[in-house]
């Protein structure tokens, strides 16, 4: 049980409790209750006073500490247990008619009174029960922590201010483009002045897309850094609740708080989440987000930007946004961030390698050579997992060894020390990286090698060759394509070989290299047999690698089964170049595999010596 019921259960049994002593407490309070007979008893013998005669009930004081044997013996006994003195009783009062003269007989003193008992009803009863839901809001308050059940149409928003945020545009690098584009925001929220006076309009909203890790949440706290204005932070998610209505009131309780904070920027992460595309919904109908979404809509629609405010927003799906949020007037700019290149990786090196002694040797530019396809999110764990690894081994400062093994860390997994590999195992995992290696030297268009590994990395990879772009490329062409696909079979190749025999361990090879020689056909119209002609396979999001729904292809069954035969005529060309690259520098290739046998890691300098020897015949 979760530490907050835990807490409502014994809270509840602990008020009900309380609320039952109380309830006995006024309506019993101190009074002795006396049998009717005994009462007759102590007026006779002149020991109660002061009574007062109701219809029902008879009220009076009776001499505690003269009662002696009078009364019955439970009624002494309480009396005694009381003290000495006097003591209110009561009793139930009978069809007695000689009461009165038995009264004035004994000359007591008596008055009549009014049997009223609501005020006793309302101490009893209703006071507890009051006080018992006081404490039950003040409680639920606590553990709610934003106002207990009456404010669960409140937003969730925090207010960030320029000293809180603690972001800015120092603070982001690599990304120079989105960040100038962002600079305009902070001199609209600075000098509105400047841009109202030839008629402008401040843009109502910013939205900014790319992959996750690229720093879309750290440029929209930078901006309310740089500007110095509130920053109301929420997720899209935050907005949607099982409770139909709860999305819609956040939404504008949201922009009033943003209104009286003005000028400021909301910024919604993940806004795919609030603002899919209405219909999408598999439950159909008008579901609660699209309440929310809509509600959203009539909002950005209704403030004023003259006040001061500005929505930022975030997602890496923008292409399952509906289209009214993308329209003018709503979010007027789009900023799309993309990985960095590489300059803008050293950049970002050097803004998370500011908190981390660096030994003099530490080449940032080198290390940014080596991590194409980093994100911003990616190099700072880079730099930590470098940190941590001089920390174990008790450096003084971080080198240039460490953020090898970091990188090493990151793409391949961790190293698997103690996983035991047979001989023969060892020695086809040893040919097999040694082929890819091989072929990359033997191809003009491949990426050079910088490292080759046996030891096991990750949760299946039993080797590795690293290859190190020189450059970061944005087209490829068909001849580099195809140098490709012959480095991915080299290990393959190399099996068949020297072994005579081939292993599963090519199995992420064969895939790789089929989905480049599909896409060579299907997308890039790079087959001499189907033409310039494109076949559409299902899309992928723009910004994440997963598989979109199962689409009906635009192609006729011939052309599938012409595509099919175009895929293993390509890959059976790849396989003969290779095999005859292969055979033509088998003495390089036996001398790599047995030297990977020795020393399981060679790197760029020890490939270099090996192959100074005997050059790889191209």
């Amino acid at each position: 049980m979760e530490q907050k019921q835990q807490f409502s259960l014994w809270f509840s049994v602990a008020a009900f409790v309380a609320m039952l002593m109380i309830q006995n407490y006024f309506s019993q309070g101190h009074v002795s209750h006396l049998p009717y007979s005994e009462f007759k008893v102590l007026l006779a013998a002149g020991k109660v006073k002061d009574l007062a005669l109701t219809d029902q009930v008879i009220y009076g004081t009776v001499i505690g500490d003269s009662v002696g044997g009078l009364a019955g013996k439970e009624t002494t006994d309480r009396l005694n247990q009381q003290g000495t003195g006097e003591h209110p009783f009561e009793t139930i009062r009978v069809n007695d008619p000689t009461l009165v003269q038995d009264l004035e007989a004994a000359k007591i003193s008596f008055s009549g009174k009014v049997d009223n008992k609501w005020f006793s009803t309302i101490l009893s009863w209703f006071l507890p029960a009051i006080i018992f839901l006081v404490i039950w809001q003040f409680a639920m308050k606590r553990m709610s922590g934003a106002g207990g059940l009456m404010s669960i149409g409140k937003s969730k928003a925090k207010v960030y201010m320029e000293k809180e945020t603690g972001v800015t545009f120092g603070d982001v690098a690599g990304i120079d483009e989105a960040k100038d584009e962002l600079m305009q925001v902070v001199e609209f929220l600075k000098a509105p002045e400047r841009y109202r006076r030839l008629g402008g309009k401040i843009p109502k909203g910013v939205l900014i897309v790319g992959a996750p890790g690229t720093g879309k949440t750290l440029l929209a706290k930078a901006v309310a850094g740089e500007a110095g204005v509130p920053f109301f932070s929420m997720s899209g998610s935050e907005f949607v609740e099982m409770f139909v209505g709860v999305g819609a009131a956040r939404v504008r309780d949201l922009f009033e708080q943003a209104e009286q904070k003005a000028p400021c920027i909301i910024f919604i992460d993940e806004l795919d989440a609030l603002g899919k595309a209405r219909g999408m919904s598999v439950m159909g109908g008008n579901d609660e987000r699209e309440q929310t979404l809509n509600q959203l809509l009539v909002e950005m629609d209704g403030f004023d930007t003259n006040k001061g405010v500005i929505i930022m927003a975030a997602t890496n799906r923008p292409e399952i946004l509906d289209p009214a949020l993308l329209r003018p007037g709503r979010f007027d700019r789009l900023v799309a961030i993309d990985r960095p290149d590489l300059i803008g990786r050293k950049k970002i090196l050097e803004v998370h390698s500011k908190q981390v002694t660096l030994a003099p040797g530490v080449d940032l530019a080198a290390i940014a050579a080596r991590t194409p396809g980093f994100a911003g999110a990616d190099l700072a764990n880079l730099v930590n997992e470098a940190a941590l690894h001089a920390a174990r081994a008790e450096k003084t400062a971080v080198d240039m060894g460490d953020f090898d093994a970091a990188i090493d860390r990151v793409q391949g997994g961790l190293e698997k020390k103690n996983r035991i590999i047979i001989p023969k195992e060892k020695e086809t995992v040893a040919y097999h990286e040694a082929g890819h290696a091989i072929v990359a030297e033997a191809r003009p268009n491949s990426d050079r090698v910088g490292k080759i590994s046996i030891i096991p990395r990750g949760i299946a990879a039993l080797g590795y060759t690293q290859q190190i772009p020189t450059e970061d490329r944005y087209l490829l062409k068909k001849s580099e394509l195809l140098d490709r696909i012959d480095v991915l079979l080299g290990g393959r190749v190399a099996e068949e070989l020297v072994f005579g025999d081939v292993s599963t361990g090519a199995q992420n090879d064969l895939q790789r290299a089929t989905d480049m020689v599909r896409h060579m056909i299907t997308h890039y119209g790079m087959s001499d047999t189907l033409g310039l002609a494109t076949f559409e396979e299902p899309r992928t999001p723009l910004f994440l690698n997963v598989p979109m729904p199962q689409q009906q292809t635009t192609y006729s069954e011939q052309t599938a089964q012409a595509i099919d035969g175009e895929i293993r005529k390509m890959l059976a060309e790849s396989h003969a170049r290779v095999e005859k690259t292969l055979q033509a520098n088998r003495g390089n290739l036996d001398a790599l595999g047995k030297l990977l046998l020795e020393k399981e890691v060679i790197d760029r300098e020890a490939l270099d010596e090996l192959l100074s020897v005997s050059p790889v015949v191209l």
